[in-house]
């Protein structure tokens, strides 16, 4: 994961993101890396619109987009 995260903030790229908060809601979200650190990550979050601190054993699932295909 790891890499991934550092990949993704030094390029930019938008990434997937199912996380779980405090409470165990589970959500998932687009959101833009800013800074990675060893127990957290700063993220703009395109479902809040805003930059958010995520803690890293709180991320279930972390990916690239997913290219959406339109069905034939």
């Amino acid at each position: 994961m790891n890499g991934l995260l550092l990949r993704a903030q030094e390029s930019g790229e938008q990434i997937e993101m199912i996380y779980q908060n405090g409470t165990g809601e589970i959500s998932q979200r687009v959101v833009k890396i800013l800074e990675v650190q060893s127990d957290s990550i700063k993220a703009f979050c395109f479902l809040r619109k805003m930059p958010r601190v995520f803690r890293r054993d709180n991320i279930l699932s972390i990916g690239p987009m997913r290219k959406h295909r339109k069905g034939a």
